[in-house]
């Protein structure tokens, strides 16, 4: 059975799974948090209660059965915009490629997937497939925390304080922080005429590492 989250920030479903774990592109050659995953909201707080955990393991394994493409088909159908992973992320190519063909079957939908796994050879082959799709917007996340940028797109990346942002063509400044957390009406993150997502830093996981990055410099 498809299980679909509907966190309270975002105006469409998700399909997520457990985060750091699941989250191949996380970690550095040594196993360590890179900088943008170590101040994770989804390593922390409400995502680590049962309830909310529950469906996201159901998921790791479901994904694995012969119908599991049609049955997400079957519940993105009709919705406007979908995201894939509010936590988590693909960590498996046969996960990708499940993916891409649901994007493919339900062509009246927008979706957004942001990743790290672009890191991964075969994995990063299926994203560049997805994001020929007319609806689909495969976003790649920087490590970074202080604004650094990849050099393919779309992308994404996280300043310390929203007035470190420089406003320049292509670039939006997630503003979700004036909206109590939510989306509202933008739809930056599931555009491909967008080519960097600004997300300025939030939360008490992600203020402590920018404390020990100060002490560090």
């Amino acid at each position: 059975m498809v299980k679909l989250s509907k966190p309270g920030k975002m105006p469409c479903p998700t399909w997520s799974i457990p985060a750091w774990d699941f989250c191949p592109g996380s970690k550095d050659e040594n196993g360590k948090a890179v900088d943008a995953c170590d101040g994770c909201y989804a390593r922390g707080g409400r995502y680590m209660m049962k309830n909310v955990q529950a469906p996201r393991l159901h998921n790791v394994e479901d994904w694995k059965r012969d119908g599991w493409v049609s049955d997400m088909v079957e519940a993105i159908k009709g919705k406007p915009l979908f995201r894939w992973f509010d936590s988590g992320d693909v960590y498996d190519v046969d996960l990708a490629v499940k993916i891409k063909e649901v994007m493919s079957l339900t062509p009246e939908t927008k979706h957004w997937l942001p990743t790290r796994s672009h890191k991964i050879e075969n994995i990063r082959n299926v994203l560049f497939e997805m994001q020929l799709l007319e609806n689909a917007t495969v976003r790649f996340s920087s490590d970074s925390v202080k604004g650094g940028r990849l050099s393919i797109g779309p992308n994404s990346t996280i300043v310390q304080y929203a007035e470190d942002f420089i406003p320049e063509r292509g670039v939006s400044l997630c503003r979700s922080f004036t909206r109590d957390g939510k989306c509202g009406s933008c739809r930056a993150c599931w555009s491909k005429d967008v080519e960097t997502i600004v997300y300025p830093a939030h939360g008490h996981r992600m203020n402590r590492v920018y404390k020990e990055k100060t002490m560090t410099v």
